[in-house]
């Protein structure tokens, strides 16, 4: 519900906003990544994400550990709006309790939710 995916492979999950997200930000200008090898716990503010419009806070759906940042968004942050859901990823992070993801949103409810 705050606009961020997950996408999981294995024990790692990769993070970033949504299209809907990057649509409602407008150009995105600057990316705060964390940083790799920051513990976080489901709900944490993780990056921040300034636009033309605002900033906004990027929050992990999961606990775990930052294993890896998008350093391709340093100098082009514009991926988030050109492909969010590919080349767009902020960070990956490994997964302390994948019962966590239980609670999420599927990609239905969520496509309800922007309706």
């Amino acid at each position: 519900k705050d606009h961020e995916y997950i996408s999981v492979t294995g024990p790692t999950g990769t993070v970033g906003i949504t299209p809907y997200a990057q649509e409602q930000l407008g150009d995105i200008v600057f990316v705060e990544l964390p940083e790799v090898g920051k513990k976080l716990k489901q709900g944490d503010e993780a990056a921040v994400v300034e636009s033309v419009k605002a900033a906004s806070e990027i929050y992990s759906p999961v606990s775990g550990t930052v294993t890896e940042v998008n350093q391709n968004l340093s100098g082009e942050p514009g991926l988030i709006n050109s492909a969010p859901d590919t080349d767009g990823w902020i960070f990956r992070i490994a997964i302390d309790d994948p019962a966590e993801l239980d609670g999420l949103m599927d990609a239905n409810a969520y496509a309800e939710l922007t309706a």
